[in-house]
């Protein structure tokens, strides 16, 4: 079992910065590979951005490349998701979640947290 926690959301202008964080506990969190999606009103789940339990493999989703860093202290059990030069399509609840193996399909991942809001505002 594994409890995920995220933090960070919050209220931002366009081209402001956020850094969402997902604190996993539970004995084996360290050997999952965790990764952010991102829902917004209206749209579906978007897969956003995923580190694998090594840190050596990430991937991000064509939209927040180049603005969105992930990165994971192994030490805190903690995964880091640096959003920067935001844009109001970035509204979204954020939510981080394990899986197995290093995937952005939602079907691969077992454990989800209750999700952070970020909302990018003009």
């Amino acid at each position: 079992q594994v409890q995920l926690v995220e933090s960070g959301g919050g209220l931002v202008q366009p081209g402001g910065s956020l850094r969402l964080s997902c604190a996993a506990s539970g004995s084996t969190a360290d050997s999952y590979t965790i990764g952010w999606f991102r829902q917004a009103p209206g749209k579906e789940r978007e897969g956003v951005s995923y580190i694998s339990s090594s840190g050596s493999a990430t991937y991000y989703a064509y939209s927040v490349k180049g603005r969105f860093t992930i990165s994971r202290d192994s030490a805190k059990n903690t995964v880091y998701l640096r959003m920067n030069s935001l844009k109001t399509e970035d509204t979204a609840v954020y939510y981080c979640a394990t899986a197995r193996t290093a995937t952005m399909d939602p079907e691969g991942y077992d454990y989800w947290g209750q999700g952070t809001q970020v909302t990018v505002f003009s």
